[in-house]
């Protein structure tokens, strides 16, 4: 493989969740912080939320980690689009206990009578469940449900639950308003800060080798990753995996800032030539999401007025930043929510047809297209992310002429 060939033991950049490589930015120590205090008071309820690719489920994987199997029992539920049965088995499957009946009150009984026995014997008992705003009303009344078992001094049962930021608007229903009051402890997780960018390259780096630094990332190259990543740090991973295979490919041993724009390049343009997998759809959304997203911060104080936004020099977008905004309205023109022509530039007609896709679709109309928004206008637009205008970045779907 190429990186054995750079000098590393493991790749440095995967996108797999893997507590090794745990980088702890401000945000993620306050994260932990959060975590490990709330299971230590026994808390009760707690929530975790996050932008797809800020490193949850690292975190959530590295707090299981220092959770001491002589004092805690944990288990840890992924992904469940299960029913309230469905849920209920898996989590005592986790716990060793009877799973195979459908019996709710049954398995119900079962679970209390583990949490009483944990209780007695000064353990904490620890329930996480990832990916949380999947679950149904249905399937979160049941988790109250469990929540209900306590004692007159605590709670049996420690309940984490993570999820990506529809996660808050999911537990603000009306009819979900008991759940979210008993939640006593919330943090919302950002993404790293772009002066944690260049550390955090650099920490995977001496991590995959062992200690040393076969490859070097200059603070240019470092700081223009940050920037169209917005510190993300599964795009900033998706990023340095590319200027790797560059680096490689060119016999060098350091990444430039011109060989970091190389790499985003070619993150938004390629795409396998036989398939078009689910981790590209995301990296793409991932892109926009990030380009709009540090567009809207530096002109989060302009007003509006039908001007373009690229009519003062200090708001201009770089190309890849133009060419995210170019994919956005082609799509929003494909689906009929946009009458303009594509030009790279986030003005108010921009915003207002994503306001009105946002409406027609049930979303939250703020105008401001997050994953969610993208997403859901990807897939309306029959898969097509490639702007009308010469010099956009072609959907993974139409690169086959590019493979990796």
């Amino acid at each position: 493989m190429y990186w054995e060939t750079l000098g590393f033991k493991e790749p440095p950049f995967a996108l797999t969740p893997n507590p090794d490589f745990l980088f702890l930015s401000s945000h993620h120590q306050e994260a932990l912080a959060h975590l490990l205090f709330a299971i230590d008071t026994r808390a009760g309820f707690i929530e975790l939320s996050g932008e797809v690719g800020t490193g949850k489920t690292t975190i959530i994987r590295t707090l299981l980690g220092q959770l001491s199997p002589e004092t805690h029992r944990s288990a840890f539920i992924f992904n469940p689009t299960v029913s309230p049965l469905g849920l209920l088995q898996e989590i005592n499957s986790e716990y060793g206990l009877p799973s195979t009946g459908n019996d709710l009150h049954l398995l119900h009984k079962s679970l209390n009578e583990f949490l009483l026995r944990e209780n007695s014997a000064g353990h904490t008992v620890v329930l996480v469940i990832d990916e949380a705003q999947n679950l149904s009303t249905e399937v979160l009344e049941q988790v109250r449900l469990i929540s209900n078992l306590e004692t007159e001094q605590s709670k049996l049962i420690q309940i984490v639950l993570v999820g990506q930021t529809e996660l808050k608007a999911l537990l603000a229903r009306q009819e979900l308003r008991q759940l979210n009051q008993r939640i006593t402890v919330r943090y919302h997780l950002d993404s790293m800060e772009p002066s944690d960018v260049h550390a955090y390259i650099r920490h995977r780096i001496r991590v995959a080798a062992g200690g040393g630094e076969p490859v070097t990332f200059s603070s240019g190259a470092a700081h223009k990753i940050g920037r169209f990543t917005g510190g993300l740090p599964r795009l900033v991973n998706a990023v340095c995996d590319r200027a790797l295979l560059l680096a490689y490919t060119q016999d060098t041993r350091m990444i430039s800032p011109r060989m970091a724009g190389m790499a985003i390049t070619d993150l938004m343009q390629t795409e396998d030539k036989r398939s078009f997998s689910y981790r590209f759809l995301l990296a793409s959304v991932l892109v926009i999401v990030a380009v709009i997203t540090g567009f809207l911060m530096v002109n989060k104080q302009q007003t509006f007025l039908g001007q373009p936004v690229a009519s003062t020099p200090e708001a201009s977008f770089k190309n890849e930043e133009a060419n995210g905004v170019k994919v956005l309205q082609s799509m929003l023109k494909r689906t009929g929510f946009f009458a303009g022509t594509p030009n790279g530039i986030f003005d108010i007609e921009t915003e207002e047809a994503v306001k009105k896709f946002q409406l027609a679709e049930g979303l939250a109309a703020d105008g401001k297209p997050g994953g969610r928004t993208l997403t859901r206008l990807y897939q309306k637009s029959g898969g097509k992310m490639k702007s009308d205008v010469p010099g956009s970045p072609p959907s993974p779907a139409a690169a086959q002429e590019n493979p990796r």
